[in-house]
């Protein structure tokens, strides 16, 4: 059995459930070398020489992988320059690296930040013998970025077919979701008015002063409406999650985080339509999650979301109270076999064999859907 080392600088929400389904579901030898999830850019600049000083640890017995698999929290350019001084390393090990998201396509950060990690997002790409991207979005726009990367340099050395380089390693893998049995979806919440929810990261980049907007607008047009707000809040919460407790108080269902995976799951099964306002988003597995509960999506026709669901639950921009409001008029809520049918080809054992191919078969080219092998053929 193929012995798999995996490197997580930054162990926890999205990450964390992704290397969880892959060790249930894709059988190999696995050692877990973590980090927890805070101090991300402290962990993108010294995380490999820490991850190879615990490899020291093991007995040299132990130190041989065949393969290595990183997220790009890691810095591989580095990593794989200090692991060839590790006694007992098998130099033939081939790492793996896989973006959950990346820092070329991130909402404008200070100029000195954003070309530091892209740069190390960058290397590390280069430095992989293999590439895969939770999206197509993802993939698409790290790959913009690296171009426009290589096009700022003043080099007399042409860099620019690295990028296609990259394109031609690279494939897209959906991150596994391991789907709990059916949730019992007929509580007290569907006897009045339709339930709203939010479940993303308390943060600016999700654009929530634009869903506050809409909830205002749809309170004046007399939509009824009930509201759950959940999600994952940090240091810096933005001032409208205030106004949203301030405002609704009288529909909320909800507020806060929910620290329990069985009672969050049981929170979207009261839902009725979920929504998101993203200016950013590499996948989605918040909604997803929620539209196996029966949570009908609303969400904007760009990022990674066309990717996930038809044009039917899609809006534009300049149409979005409109669309939003017809929702909720509509009796918004998913049976069960439709709730499944939109999110069967997102669990992991749909996804699985895609990813043994990946890890095990390194002459393998394809993706995991018709879309993801027209993107890597598009690189040839």
């Amino acid at each position: 059995m193929k012995r798999i080392l995996l490197l997580e600088p930054y162990y926890g929400g999205s990450h964390r459930h992704f290397l969880e389904g892959l060790q249930q579901h894709v059988p190999a030898q696995y050692e877990l070398l973590t980090l927890p999830a805070r101090k991300w850019k402290m962990r993108m600049q010294l995380s490999a020489p820490w991850f190879v000083e615990q490899l020291k640890k093991l007995p040299p017995a132990e130190r041989s992988f065949d393969a290595v698999l990183c997220s790009s929290y890691v810095d591989v350019a580095v990593l794989r320059a200090l692991l060839v001084k590790v006694p007992g390393w098998n130099r033939e090990a081939r790492i793996y690296l896989y973006f959950h998201e990346n820092q070329l396509a991130y909402p404008e950060r200070h100029a000195a930040d954003s070309r530091q990690f892209a740069a190390i997002n960058f290397h590390s790409a280069l430095a992989a013998d293999s590439i895969a991207f939770n999206s197509a979005y993802n993939a698409q726009t790290f790959l913009d970025g690296c171009r426009k990367y290589l096009k700022s340099a003043a080099s007399e050395v042409s860099l620019h077919g690295l990028a296609d380089e990259l394109h031609r390693k690279s494939r897209i893998l959906f991150p596994g979701i391991d789907f709990p049995e059916r949730t019992h979806r007929h509580g007290p919440a569907h006897a009045g008015s339709p339930v709203v929810v939010w479940n993303h990261r308390w943060e600016h980049d999700k654009n929530p002063d634009r869903f506050v907007q809409a909830l205002t607008e749809l309170e004046r047009r007399g939509v009824d409406f009930r509201l759950i707000v959940a999600g994952e809040s940090f240091r810096d919460v933005p001032a409208c999650f205030a106004r949203i407790r301030e405002l609704f108080a009288a529909r909320l269902l909800h507020f806060g985080y929910v620290p329990s995976y069985p009672e969050y799951l049981a929170l979207l099964a009261r839902g009725d339509l979920v929504v998101s306002t993203a200016l950013h988003e590499f996948y989605g597995i918040a909604i997803i999650e929620a539209v196996r509960a029966g949570c009908r999506p609303l969400l904007p026709n760009r990022l990674s979301y066309p990717e996930l669901f038809d044009g039917e639950f899609l809006y534009d921009e300049e149409g979005f109270v409109d669309t939003f409001a017809q929702a909720l008029l509509n009796k918004p809520r998913l049976g069960d076999e439709e709730a499944e049918k939109l999110t069967e080809r997102f669990g992991w054992p749909r996804l699985a064999p895609a990813y043994r191919e990946w890890l095990f078969d390194p002459a393998s080219s394809t993706g995991v859907s018709p879309e993801a092998r027209i993107w890597a053929s598009s690189a040839a």
